[in-house]
């Protein structure tokens, strides 16, 4: 039930793996749940051992920041499904879970005996998430779940990219996106629950996920027939609108202006040259109108300033304007720094890490990172033993047999 330490007493177990699993379970258990994942030898998660976005592979189970990132908080055990009694543990396990979350694709949990009918029958009020590309029913079911191509079918990626260009191949931010969806959902379902008693069965397709996101694209076709084809920066009305280059290598600030104010307080900021006066800028629409020269002009000032320089200017007259900001400019940034947005936590195998703590700020239940990433198997002793109430003696013989591995 939920309680005012957020989600503290809710248990999650957890067999989701890479990228948009994780981190649904991460944000359960950034919020106080414990989080029991799930891997074993046979199928140890694949961030553990490799980056795709990066290309990076790691030397050892537990050497790997992206898996430390994506797993803070959690616990971890070792059990073999392929086995029928790791099957059995998993229903034990199940049975004093609020929560199960999966991210394979349709009808492998149900191969393996550990779909949501299966675990229903031991535990009837349990909230159990499926993650799949398209979700578990309809005639494309059977679609593999990589980012990019849930990506693409659910519109993002065609409405992705510079005028005139290709889609853009969008990667692991969408798996992000898809994980906070099912956190979402999980949470509206441990509310019914605590209301009703009744436990849900949460089918979750990625690609719809992605859809909602872009839904006024979708009414615009639906109504008017309008196919909304890729736009780069710029905006249906606002203008300037854009990603501007400055000072320096590869450094840009975007600006945004929505009104005839902004406008004015724009050009009082950039000395209101002469062109600033001409009618194809005295309006809204004459701006938009006249897009291409405004943002070829309205460059010719920012590559004269610092992204820093054009931003705190501009704010101050109540413009928006936010630099592009690199990965080690956010790291080092004052207003990141002020939230405590990164925390330091220490891995026993790799030292001092950097991770991104919860996302956002609540003033009654803050989350918070309490530990760092689980090393593999690290919790065995725990779950089966303290949880399950097994002997020490039975856990031995079962890793003998390859059980708990």
């Amino acid at each position: 039930m939920l309680s005012r330490s957020g989600l503290e007493g809710v248990r999650v177990l957890d067999f989701a793996q890479v990228w948009a699993g994780p981190y649904c379970s991460l944000l359960l258990a950034l919020n106080g749940a414990e989080v029991i994942k799930v891997e074993s030898e046979r199928r140890i998660d694949h961030s553990r051992l490799f980056s795709v976005t990066l290309g990076t592979r790691y030397m050892g189970k537990d050497e790997s920041p992206l898996f430390n990132t994506l797993n803070i908080n959690k616990l971890d055990i070792t059990l073999n499904l392929s086995h029928p009694k790791g099957v059995e543990l998993a229903k034990d396990i199940a049975r004093v879970c609020d929560v199960v979350i999966e991210n394979f694709r349709p009808g492998v949990m149900s191969r393996l005996g550990v779909d949501y009918e299966a675990l229903r029958k031991v535990k009837p009020d349990v909230i159990y998430l499926s993650s799949s590309s398209r979700g578990g029913t309809g005639p494309e079911w059977d679609y593999a779940g990589y980012a990019p191509i849930f990506a693409a079918l659910g519109g993002v990626s065609y409405v992705t990219g510079h005028p005139d260009g290709m889609p853009s191949p969008i990667s692991g931010r969408t798996d992000l996106l898809v994980g906070t969806s099912g956190f979402l959902a999980i949470v509206a379902a441990l509310i019914y629950r605590s209301r009703t008693g009744k436990g849900q069965y949460i089918d979750l397709s990625s690609s719809e996920a992605m859809s909602v996101l872009i839904g006024e694209m979708f009414m615009d076709y639906a109504m008017n027939r309008r196919d909304q084809t890729p736009k780069g920066n710029q905006d249906s009305i606002m203008a300037p609108h854009n990603c501007y280059r400055c000072k320096g290598d590869d450094k840009w600030v975007s600006i945004a202006i929505a009104s005839d104010d902004e406008w004015q307080a724009f050009c009082d900021v950039i000395g209101n040259p002469d062109w600033t006066r001409d009618r194809k800028f005295s309006d809204a629409y004459s701006r938009k109108a006249n897009e291409k020269e405004l943002d070829r002009l309205v460059s010719q000032w920012t590559m004269n300033h610092t992204h820093y320089e054009a931003m705190e200017m501009l704010q101050r007259a109540g413009v928006a304007a936010m630099p592009s900001f690199s990965g080690e400019e956010l790291l080092n940034n004052p207003h990141l720094e002020e939230r405590g947005f990164f925390t330091e936590i220490h891995h026993p195998v790799m030292g001092k890490q950097t991770v991104v703590g919860p996302p956002w700020k609540l003033s009654a239940t803050p989350g918070k990172v309490s530990r760092h990433a689980p090393l593999f198997g690290e919790h065995n002793k725990y779950v089966f033993g303290e949880l399950l109430g097994m002997s020490q003696e039975d856990i031995d013989e079962l890793q003998k047999q390859k059980v708990i591995y």
